[in-house]
């Protein structure tokens, strides 16, 4: 089992890198808070706690820039009904820190913002994980600056789940409020905007 990496990123996108290491360029899915992270560092040297997850028909790798984050998923793919790219979609829809606080508060409202998670998702993730995240309660870091298009800011968006026409109003107010923010923050600002609708 993979259970570290470093290396160069050579390519990244909000749910995804690939890490060259020492000339073996590993895909790695990630949630968008890592991948803030990741924009912030030297490409050369990145480094991320992998989780191997391994199926009848794929081997995937999942990575996090901290082990909170990672501690946090393994937590919410033990929870039934929940893989490990619901998982994914989940850490990249809410800050760890907020997604431990909301699951510990019993918090449905803030969880069924998430895509992918309805109310009896939220539920159970609240009745499984609420004593169980306690310990990974504490602050986040601010994201990255990176450049991007606003099309890709959309297809970002909607990969992660979030229906096309809320997406558009979000990157719309977003842009119209500050047209010069970077790209990772203008993910950051639309997410926010989109946990509210």
């Amino acid at each position: 089992m993979i259970g570290f990496l470093r290396g160069r990123v050579i390519r990244s996108e909000p749910d995804k890198v690939i890490l060259d290491v020492s000339g073996v360029g590993y895909e790695i899915h990630v949630p968008v808070s890592t991948y803030y992270e990741l924009e912030k560092v030297d490409s050369e040297d990145a480094q991320l706690f992998i989780h191997t997850h391994v199926r009848e028909d794929a081997l995937q790798l999942f990575g996090f820039w901290t082990h909170r984050e990672k501690q946090l998923f393994l937590r919410l793919i033990a929870v039934s009904g929940i893989g490990p790219r619901l998982a994914q979609t989940i850490l990249s829809g809410m800050p760890p820190g907020e997604l431990a606080e909301a699951l510990t508060q019993g918090d449905f409202r803030r969880l069924t913002k998430i895509p992918g998670v309805g109310k009896k998702t939220a539920e159970r993730m609240v009745l499984e994980l609420r004593d169980k995240v306690r310990d990974l309660l504490s602050g986040d870091t601010e994201p990255a600056p990176a450049r991007a298009q606003d099309d890709d800011l959309v297809l970002a968006l909607v990969n992660l789940g979030y229906k096309k026409a809320d997406v558009e109003k979000a990157v719309l107010r977003v842009e119209a409020s500050n047209p010069e923010l970077a790209f990772a923050d203008k993910l950051r600002a639309s997410l926010r905007f989109l946990s509210k609708v």
